[in-house]
């Protein structure tokens, strides 16, 4: 699994230290790029849906 997976689950997942001491600036962007994509999607689908088109529908 991601490591990104479990401690967004369980906060005390991981054993010692602070969340940013256990990723990089690299590992960050990707996720917040996840993130950003996902909240892209569902803002366009909550807006179709209020215009009242079926979702997916152009």
């Amino acid at each position: 699994m991601d490591k990104a997976y479990i401690p967004s689950r369980y906060p005390d997942a991981l054993p010692e230290g602070a969340p940013f001491a256990h990723y990089r600036r690299a590992e960050a962007e990707r996720l917040l790029a996840h993130a950003e994509e996902i909240h892209a999607f569902c803002a366009g689908l909550l807006s179709s849906l209020e215009q009242g088109s079926p979702p997916g529908t152009p």
